[in-house]
């Protein structure tokens, strides 16, 4: 759908075909049927105070009740929150506890996490559908017709919310360090220093660079980390209880690593170890044969698998290339959670 919509986005002048050729078709992919006005209603109507008539643009149904609320714009037009009064109002009457603003690129999804029944003004989570990551996919998916979880979702958006600023903030002081971060650097560095106007010009731009250092360092150090194993990390090719030998595909190296870098940020990379058998091949924590992760089943290149586990039970998922094993980056985490908190 992104390459769609990146040729089409240009061409597409009016709200009413940013509805039909953008949002409607991301409305289906989440699951809902376009076409059913008991699943999705397009300008559904309400009474609210003294405005009479107000409508939303579409609202999804579940047992009869909005569930989430859709205000459009025109291909590319403006998101800013006084654009959204029209969602806010009819958040305000309605069962629904998201809203989104959408120009049919960016999505923005609401709640109200900081008073009862009134929409926040802060999106909780943004999805870009032309530069989005493997997470944003996964948050999104909460909102698909067969996962949909109110109190699921609710569980985890005011983390993102608010991490979500706090990168914001984080983002803005790389480009230009504020002065009250400068003043605390400076202290720091130089305590007791008087912080007159030269000593702030110099530790603005050193501030500035040392983010844009330490950014560079975390990337390099986490390429590094993923795509060269440690002595301690290399591939066990003796496998307990079999005699035949091994040979470790590459499919299953290239696999290795890629779960490495989605655990890097959680445990130490050490600590995934594989080990590979006749029958498969285990990815393991701290070398503990009853501490998987996960059991990559790559004997036939056309024919590639993993088993996941949740609690003590193995689910096999077939992907087309080992790209795929980002897709499952949450239960693969979980896995790992669940040894770290017995720890």
């Amino acid at each position: 759908m992104g390459l769609r919509i990146a040729k089409i986005k240009d061409t597409i002048q009016t709200e009413e075909a940013t509805k039909n050729a953008m949002i409607m078709p991301f409305i289906q992919i989440l699951g809902y049927n376009v076409f059913d006005p008991l699943e999705v209603t397009p300008e559904i109507v309400a009474d609210v105070g003294m405005k009479k008539g107000e409508k939303v643009d579409y609202a999804i149904l579940m047992d009869g009740k909005p569930i989430i609320l859709f205000e459009c714009k025109r291909s590319g037009g403006d998101l800013s929150i006084n654009h959204a009064s029209q969602l806010f109002r009819y958040f305000h009457v309605t069962d629904a506890r998201f809203g989104v603003l959408t120009n049919g690129l960016v999505y923005k999804f609401f709640t109200d996490l900081e008073h009862a029944n009134k929409m926040d003004e802060r999106p909780f989570f943004e999805f870009n559908i032309l530069d989005f990551k493997e997470h944003h996919v996964e948050e999104l998916k909460k909102f698909t017709k067969s996962s949909f979880d109110i109190d699921q979702i609710l569980t985890t958006a005011s983390y993102l919310k608010y991490t979500r600023a706090v990168m914001n903030l984080l983002s803005g002081w790389m480009k230009t360090p504020s002065e009250d971060l400068v003043r605390i650097i400076c202290g720091e560095v130089h305590n007791g220093k008087r912080f007159t106007p030269a000593l702030k010009e110099q530790f603005t731009q050193i501030t500035k660079d040392a983010f844009n250092e330490l950014v560079a360092e975390k990337i390099t150090e986490r390429l590094r980390m993923a795509m060269e194993p440690s002595q301690n990390t290399k591939p066990n090719l003796v496998p307990e209880q079999e005699s035949d030998v091994i040979q470790t595909s590459p499919e299953e190296l290239e696999s290795f690593h890629i779960i490495r870098a989605i655990l890097c940020e959680t445990i130490d990379p050490d600590r995934i170890v594989m080990r590979d058998a006749k029958s498969y091949c285990a990815i393991l924590f701290d070398d503990n044969n009853r501490k998987p992760i996960c059991r990559l089943r790559m004997n036939n290149p056309s024919k590639l698998a993993m088993g996941l586990f949740d609690e003590k039970d193995e689910k096999i998922v077939s992907l087309k290339t080992t790209s795929e094993i980002y897709k499952f980056s949450t239960q693969i985490k979980k896995a790992v959670t669940l040894y770290l908190s017995s720890e």
